[in-house]
């Protein structure tokens, strides 16, 4: 019978190390994710508010530097960003209800114009906007069930808002004394390290914060400009939903290009659609090359696949949360684990295993 390769002995144990820590790992995610989503309309903007307290907090610097009081920059802070979000949320809502007429009529015209293009038979397309007639009363009176049924979760998410204002304004007041105090509970060795990946943590997320911003503005001006070129309405409905949908990598692209594609085909027939899918593809593919790398540095610097993974993974857990922070998150992650083994963390568990694994396997 022939020697066992030598190597190959070495390594089967230490596989199987791996397999088993892969296994924990994904057990302990599922039971973390199952917790949180248990209590998502509290957990999650509460984490939100976390975040954007990391973002601003240099604001408030700055807002101090000018001789406001550390509660003061943090109130301002707090109270400013809530009354952009509100009245943003406000006038998009407004925006949309006094033009859903007008919206209606440009998905009409566009489903008109593709099916003269497309040479569809206009009896069914008659047939299926009289389905969709019909079934309007039943989805209202459905809509209507789940707004009366939802009642306690929005309580929930007004607890959680609420929650989460109150958290970032003490993140933003004393996140430097929090973050002090919380290095001085590891132990020595340890703290560098800890204090490293807090700050990298820190500026990870105020990158892609910014980046996405910038981003985000420049997609939404440019699809501004060419829906006033060739005369389309609703150009502020367009540009906010594409600014919002920057906030979300690729899949808000693909929404608010896609209503701005179908408002030209409504309204300018399949030459100013064409033209408008042509900006819109153009837009967001240069800033990923070109604009993209430079705003947000290399620390973001993953592959796009990763980012559509993580991204729909990030909308199964954490809804609109997850999918906004969920490439940051895996950034950060992924910062951690190198952390881990640069300091040998992981070979040291692997080496501790190695014989439990030995016997298992006999």
């Amino acid at each position: 019978m022939p020697a066992a390769n030598p190597a190959l002995v070495r390594w089967v144990p230490r596989l199987g190390v791996w397999a088993w820590t892969f296994v924990g790992c994904v057990l302990v995610t599922g039971i973390v994710v199952t917790s949180l989503a248990a209590v998502n309309e509290i957990v999650l903007p509460l984490t939100f508010a976390a975040v954007l307290a990391v973002v601003f907090k240099p604001l408030a610097g700055v807002l101090i530097r000018h001789r406001f009081t550390p509660g003061l920059a943090a109130g301002a802070v707090v109270l400013g960003l809530l009354a952009l979000v509100t009245g943003v949320g406000v006038a998009t809502v407004r925006g949309v209800i006094d033009q859903a007429d007008q919206i209606g009529a440009s998905v009409d015209a566009a489903l008109a114009n593709a099916a003269g293009s497309l040479e569809v038979d206009p009896a069914a397309l008659d047939a299926a906007r009289d389905a969709a007639a019909t079934a309007a009363p039943t989805i209202g009176g459905g809509l209507l069930t789940e707004l009366v049924s939802g009642v306690g979760t929005l309580v929930g998410l007004a607890s959680g808002l609420i929650l989460g204002a109150l958290i970032m304004y003490y993140l933003v007041k004393d996140g430097t004394s929090l973050r002090r105090s919380l290095v001085s509970w590891i132990d020595p060795p340890l703290r560098e390290d800890v204090d490293g990946f807090i700050g990298d943590s820190c500026q990870i997320l105020r990158d892609y914060g910014r980046g996405r911003t910038v981003m985000s503005a420049i997609v939404s001006v440019v699809i501004g400009v060419a829906s006033l070129l060739l005369g389309l309405p609703l150009i502020f409905t367009i540009m906010v939903v594409n600014f919002i949908g920057g906030y979300i990598p690729y899949i808000g692209a693909f929404l608010g290009g896609g209503l701005a594609v179908v408002v030209a085909l409504g309204n300018g027939g399949l030459g100013a659609a064409a033209v408008m899918l042509v900006v819109v593809l153009a837009a967001n593919l240069l800033l990923e090359n070109f604009v993209e790398p430079k705003v947000m540095g290399r620390t973001l610097n993953i592959h796009p696949l990763i980012v559509l993974v993580v991204t729909a993974l990030g909308g199964l857990v954490g809804g609109i949360v997850g999918l906004i922070l969920a490439v940051p998150a895996t950034v950060i992650a992924a910062d951690g684990v190198a952390r881990l083994r640069a300091r040998g963390v992981m070979a040291h568990v692997a080496d501790r295993a190695e014989p439990t694994v030995r016997r298992i396997l006999g």
